[in-house]
């Protein structure tokens, strides 16, 4: 087996994470000027990424590592560069000019700090990781994004984004994916990384502990094939988008199977990966429903999520095995994420309780080899600290 072989089933082991370490910057500090979102993806980057608590793509762990860089060509309202996109406060920094003859559109080239993650999750982070990244693809393309490459090479991901060679004592973002948030030539990922890269970010005088540095090491080792394919995103309102949130249970009444079909239908359609539907067991009986297994069954499986046993259904992306190629870990990862994501904010419509369900380990209970879940339900009693009527 690999080294990535090796990391994968070390995450997919019982083996619990180390002590938490500090989770670092929320936002990464680069020292560009900053400037307001240009008016044509203003709505866009409010509905996926922005945010005071960088809602609404979900994360897990709410630890948010995901980063934005857009590539921004000389149709816009700023200058033509690369920026660095500020959640938090809806705004860009510039982090390098382009010549008028740069590409024409906007592409965002997705990054993660692996810090944030790694800060709670240990050895299980890195799954995590590439699962965030779907998610972050998942709400660009609920936004209004057409196009995705959930697999671009990352050398030519970071030259493109204009990522620093030496990082300075800098906490390092690693690329993971890449979207076209307008139209624009099928080549701007080559033409924009033709460009000088960027200055790094403030440094840190954090020391990295050695799980961080192994994950650093399996990201920058993640092969690639620049394959665009279409978002296939499903028209929501807007009111879909800014409400969807991962919702605490119990939900564990069993949504109508028209609706479960509704929601894994788009996950199948947006993310070619084997998909599962479990669904609870009905109260005073002890029959397995379909799949052979019930949501609380995995609950061992998922960390010990015992939260499991109060859903009303499971919806599972697996059969990525420890010993895959290595361009399929990455390629199925951030496919669950994306379709996860897609699912949940389908679900939110529907007017469904849901939450997604990361850090998956072996057991004997439901399909092997656990990527994501999302879990789904219907309110039988009121959230958690709200008064009964």
């Amino acid at each position: 087996m690999t080294s990535l072989h090796t990391a994968l089933a070390h995450a997919r082991s019982p083996q619990p994470p180390g002590p938490d370490i500090p989770a670092g910057h929320q936002v990464t500090p680069w020292p560009g000027e900053p400037h307001p979102v240009p008016s044509h993806l203003d709505r866009l980057l409010r509905l996926s990424l922005g945010g005071n608590r960088l809602r609404p793509a979900a994360s897990a762990g709410a630890l948010h590592p995901v980063n934005t860089h857009l590539l921004l060509g000389p149709d816009n309202t700023v200058p033509p560069g690369r920026y660095a996109y500020d959640p938090v406060r809806h705004r860009l920094l510039a982090r390098g000019t382009a010549s008028a003859d740069a590409p024409p559109g906007a592409v965002a080239v997705l990054t993660v700090t692996a810090r944030r993650t790694v800060s709670h999750y240990g050895h299980r982070a890195w799954p995590l990781l590439l699962l965030d990244t779907g998610h972050a693809t998942a709400a660009l393309a609920l936004a209004g994004a057409p196009q995705w490459c959930p697999d671009a090479d990352i050398t030519l991901l970071a030259a493109a984004a204009g990522l620093p060679p030496d990082w300075h004592g800098a906490e390092p973002e690693h690329p993971l994916a890449a979207v076209r948030l307008t139209p624009g030539p099928a080549d701007a990922l080559d033409r924009w990384a033709a460009y000088a890269p960027g200055a790094p970010p403030l440094p840190t005088s954090r020391t990295p502990p050695p799980v961080l540095r192994r994950t650093w090491r399996i990201l920058s080792s993640l092969p690639g094939t620049t394959t665009w394919r279409p978002t296939a995103a499903p028209a929501l309102p807007d009111t879909a988008l800014t409400s969807r949130r991962s919702a605490r249970p119990p939900f564990p009444g069993v949504p109508e199977r028209t609706l479960l079909e509704q929601v894994r239908a788009t996950a199948r359609r947006t993310a070619p990966v084997p998909w599962r539907l479990l669904t609870a067991r009905h109260p005073g009986t002890a029959a397995a429903p379909a799949g052979g297994a019930a949501p609380a069954d995995l609950a061992a499986r998922a960390a010990g999520q015992s939260l499991l046993g109060q859903v009303g259904a499971l919806l599972v992306a697996h059969g990525c095995p420890d010993d895959a190629p290595p361009a399929q870990v990455r390629r199925d990862h951030v496919l669950a994420g994306h379709g996860v994501g897609l699912a949940q904010a389908v679900a939110t419509h529907l007017g469904l309780a849901s939450r997604p369900i990361g850090s998956w380990q072996h057991g004997p209970c439901g399909p092997p080899h656990i990527v994501h879940a999302l879990a789904l339900g219907v309110r039988t009693q009121p959230p958690e600290g709200t008064d009964r009527p």
